[in-house]
């Protein structure tokens, strides 16, 4: 069976990505399960029980920056080696709940990483590996952050600063920009029915 897809959704927290994710699998499963493939969901930092320690590390305890974006590194090696891979070699789709982009966007954007550290380790981990499709929610911070707000207790990264959102947003969307070809940007301010509609264009695309 030919290689799978890799699939990812990007946006800050609050921008609503979570709530159309499970709701995207299931719309994927139906239109790839005729070709005897599987749609395999997961998420970063995560994925893996290793990745899984690593993010309770990451989201609860503080940290210096480097050491931070190094764990974010060291948990992605770990999905790509025992989930995004072999999943991908068996011919089945991959959807993950953020990947390197997020890096980029937190630790480079938000908290101010040189990229070019960033991109060292990007090469070191990925290779050239990239997703083939990146589902971007874009929405202004300051909406984000009244999302966020009626939430759940926040984590390290969710009582962020309304600043570090925009950073965080503006790295996002240069990322986009720079690769314009495997990025769909969905304008999450609009309601729910009129997302789904936009995601069911970019499924059409797939």
């Amino acid at each position: 069976m030919a290689r799978g897809r890799f699939i990812t959704f990007e946006g800050i927290d609050g921008a609503g990505k979570t709530t159309h994710l499970a709701w995207f699998r299931d719309q994927l499963a139906e239109k790839v399960a005729p070709t005897g493939r599987t749609v395999v969901m997961t998420r970063e930092p995560g994925g893996t029980p290793l990745g899984e320690s690593i993010r309770d590390l990451v989201l609860h305890q503080p940290m210096d920056l480097e050491t931070e974006a190094l764990l974010m590194f060291a948990a992605r090696r770990e999905h790509l080696a025992k989930v995004i891979e072999p999943a991908l070699a068996r011919g089945d789709w991959v959807l993950s709940d953020r990947f390197s982009d997020a890096t980029f966007a937190y630790q480079g954007g938000g908290r101010g990483l040189p990229r070019d550290k960033l991109e060292t380790l990007e090469r070191w981990v990925q290779g050239g590996f990239q997703p083939d499709l990146t589902v971007l929610f874009d929405l202004p911070p300051d909406t984000a952050s009244e999302r966020r707000g009626a939430a759940r207790e926040p984590d390290r990264f969710e009582s962020e600063s309304d600043a570090f959102f925009k950073r965080t947003r503006t790295e996002y969307l240069r990322r986009a920009e720079e690769a314009p070809y495997r990025f769909a940007i969905v304008d999450s301010s609009q309601g729910i029915d009129a997302i789904r509609a936009k995601l069911e264009q970019v499924i059409a695309t797939l």
